[in-house]
């Protein structure tokens, strides 16, 4: 009886231990794979970190554009590519480069746009890096336009997104893209020769 009790404690331990650890294992992921696909972006109307609404293919059409998927209670993966998108910004700032970047949340029913907004200070997002939120439906349909949607919050993947226009293809980054990594693809899809510095 003992040893039962002791084999089902076990389990009990094992299975949450493998509840916890997808995002770590996914932490541990160093390569990177790089993709290009075509995606039909959804007729959605988002709201901005104001209580605006932005109208994603509109916001998707301004020139280069970089997209990634985040919640604001994430631990995890969420803070890692949004300290990328800080980096990449700065790095691309100080050469004059122009990029929009555009930060999805998958958990829209937390992430108000005043949420929103205090997550945007903590990584001193600049004018040209959108936050933006809605409803559930309407977080999912984005999601899964581009194949990043995988049923729950906690099982989301670290990806970004890269286009030079809205005619170019879109160019998709599974795994923990380092800011070099991202400023390096932008170069690539717009042509831009400029020096690291």
């Amino acid at each position: 009886m003992h040893h039962d009790h002791e084999a089902m404690m076990h389990h009990d331990h094992a299975a949450m231990a493998q509840d916890h650890s997808m995002h770590a294992a996914l932490l541990d992921q160093k390569p990177t794979i790089r993709s290009v696909a075509s995606y039909p972006v959804p007729d959605v109307k988002l709201t901005g970190v104001d209580g605006e609404k932005v109208a994603l293919n509109a916001a998707l059409a301004k020139g280069p554009v970089m997209v990634n998927f985040i919640y604001t209670t994430c631990t995890t993966i969420c803070p890692v590519l949004s300290a990328t998108f800080s980096e990449v910004q700065g790095k691309l700032d100080k050469e004059g480069a122009k990029v929009n970047m555009i930060s999805i949340s998958i958990d829209p029913d937390q992430d108000t746009p005043a949420r929103l907004k205090e997550y945007a200070a903590k990584f001193h997002a600049g004018p040209n890096w959108q936050f933006l939120t809605g409803s559930q439906a309407e977080s999912i349909a984005v999601q899964k336009a581009f194949d990043a949607y995988r049923g729950d919050k906690m099982n989301h993947i670290p990806l970004t997104l890269m286009r030079a226009s809205p005619q170019a293809p879109w160019v998709r980054v599974d795994g923990f893209a380092s800011a070099a990594d991202l400023v390096a693809e932008y170069r690539k899809a717009t042509g831009d020769k400029v020096a690291s510095r």
